[in-house]
């Protein structure tokens, strides 16, 4: 069972349609993605919706949009059309819900071969055993009760249609081994193997048999999936053996973990693809971070685009222990992406953000500089949805600040109105020719140099009545991104907040 041992790759990303994709899943699919294209082989996508009670209504239609917006694209099975799923390869159907007869087919094999039995025990006797078990401190499991009823007794039932499971006969005390693609050798005993459920009551299939069965006959060479699966891969590796099957090659990774090395959960924060796309992160720069939550590519390079992490992934660099999911890094990874994007993607990618937060500004306006207001914060932000938090003043007819802020240190508000009426009225003869960031600057310092002025006595007013904040991009910037109408207006609006 040695890792690469398959002649074609193929791998498949198998979720339930429960929510929204969670990060953990997104890194699930990325590896698989990643193997496949670097193996010039094939990623399949197979939704796993054998529990009906636990399906959300769209939740398919979300896998798609997130896959598809991390730029991970699904060369089998569940696709997007023409703004529908519908499906591509000749393994389908690649919804479980639609397989039923095929699992069946093989549940009732086992039970011919002997390696599977109807089990009849009431839901009441096994909770009774449960409980002697919890009491007795003994591992809870089904202790065999029917697995040798005899063939009168079991058609008998039948006949009367009594309630059952169809339940896989697990080899007694059989020592079984198999190499895991991040752990290496692993050892179990059947003993400590439960006759697993194959088929249930309702006649929908377990996870196990659906898995197992699907993966055959698909064709799957790698199966790469989160550790939690790892303590189920031996029932799994007995139903390949049972129904003469190669075995292939099983890939477990390591949890998600917060920063205080609990699992990674909704109950702490944000954990779906979805919250963080809503939040303003780039695809390429969650795929980055995702990438390198127990993978290694052992070097100082951080920064990789997709194209890259399919050339150097490898998963005989998977870590064995947890990742930390370190949300400062992704904001740091996420920066840099966006330091990095052309104006116009950021200017398109930025609108919805703003629009969001400022819904009353008419961003259809081709008056407003929009490029020159978002070219302050790109350099700035790690998330889109930080957006207008240093340039609000921007969006915002009037700006709302105390008097008191334009003053600057020791200085008076009679002082501080002399200076703004000094600087109202140098700008109110500035050429609109001149209105530029250099030009601003240079006609503002001669300013402060012929009236013996501090640069705080002048600017920090002057950055007041422009933004409302203390802190802002500086004046100058602001000045040329208003205009000369909006900026004169605002002095004068702050001179009168000082005469009041």
């Amino acid at each position: 069972m040695s890792l690469f041992k398959q002649p074609k790759i193929r791998t498949r990303f198998a979720p339930s349609p429960t929510g929204y994709l969670h990060v953990g899943g997104l890194r699930t699919a990325l590896y698989s993605y990643l193997f496949a294209k670097q193996k010039k082989g094939k990623f399949i996508l197979r939704i796993e919706d054998t529990d009906q009670t636990r399906a959300v209504y769209g939740a398919v239609e979300n896998l798609l949009q997130a896959l598809t917006w991390a730029g991970l694209t699904v060369d089998e099975g569940i696709i997007e059309k023409n703004g529908k799923t519908a499906e591509k390869g000749r393994f389908g159907p690649y919804k479980q819900s639609k397989r039923l007869k095929i699992y069946q087919k093989y549940a009732q094999k086992l039970l011919k071969t002997g390696q599977a039995y109807y089990c009849f025990c009431s839901p009441s006797r096994l909770e009774t055993l449960r409980h002697q078990q919890e009491q007795a401190k003994q591992p809870t499991r089904y202790d065999g009760h029917c697995r040798h009823s005899s063939e009168e007794e079991i058609n008998q039932k039948l006949k009367t249609n009594q309630p059952r499971v169809i339940r896989m006969k697990v080899p007694e005390n059989q020592t079984l081994e198999f190499t895991d693609g991040v752990r290496g050798q692993l050892t179990f005993n059947t003993k400590d193997i439960d006759d697993q459920i194959l088929i249930k009551s309702d006649g929908y299939p377990t996870y196990h048999l659906a898995s197992v069965v699907d993966d055959h006959l698909m064709g799957i060479s790698h199966i790469i999936r989160g550790e939690e699966w790892l303590s189920s891969t031996p029932k799994h590796i007995l139903l390949y053996l049972a129904l003469a099957w190669p075995v292939p090659n099983f890939v477990h990774l390591p949890l998600l973990l917060n920063p205080d090395k609990s699992k990674l959960s909704k109950r702490q924060g944000d954990v779906a693809v979805e919250d963080y796309r809503r939040q303003g992160y780039l695809p390429e720069a969650l795929i980055n971070f995702v990438a390198l939550l127990g993978w290694n590519p052992g070097t100082d390079q951080e920064l990789f685009s997709l194209a890259e992490l399919i050339e150097k992934f490898n998963l005989n660099k998977i870590n064995k222990s947890g990742a930390i999911f370190d949300l400062k890094k992704l904001d740091w990874m996420n920066s840099q992406y966006l330091k990095k994007i052309a104006p116009a993607r950021f200017a398109e990618l930025a609108k919805p953000f703003l629009q969001k937060r400022f819904p009353q500004f008419d961003f259809n306006n081709q008056q407003i500089p929009l490029a020159e207001i978002l070219a302050l914060e790109q350099t700035r932000i790690s998330r889109l949805d930080q957006l207008g938090t240093e340039t609000e003043f921007f969006f915002n007819a009037e700006l709302t600040y105390p008097p008191e802020l334009l003053i600057w240190k020791k200085s008076s508000a009679a002082a501080t109105r002399k200076n703004l009426t000094l600087l109202t009225e140098r700008l109110v003869n500035c050429p609109e020719t001149d209105w530029t960031i250099a030009k601003l600057e240079e006609q503002i310092k001669q300013l402060i140099t012929a009236n013996n002025l501090t640069n705080g006595e002048l600017l920090w007013p002057m950055r007041v009545a422009l933004t409302g904040q203390a802190k802002s991009p500086p004046p100058f910037e602001v000045a040329m991104i208003l205009g000369p109408e909006r900026t004169l207006k605002r002095l004068t609006i702050a001179n009168k907040k000082l005469a009041e």
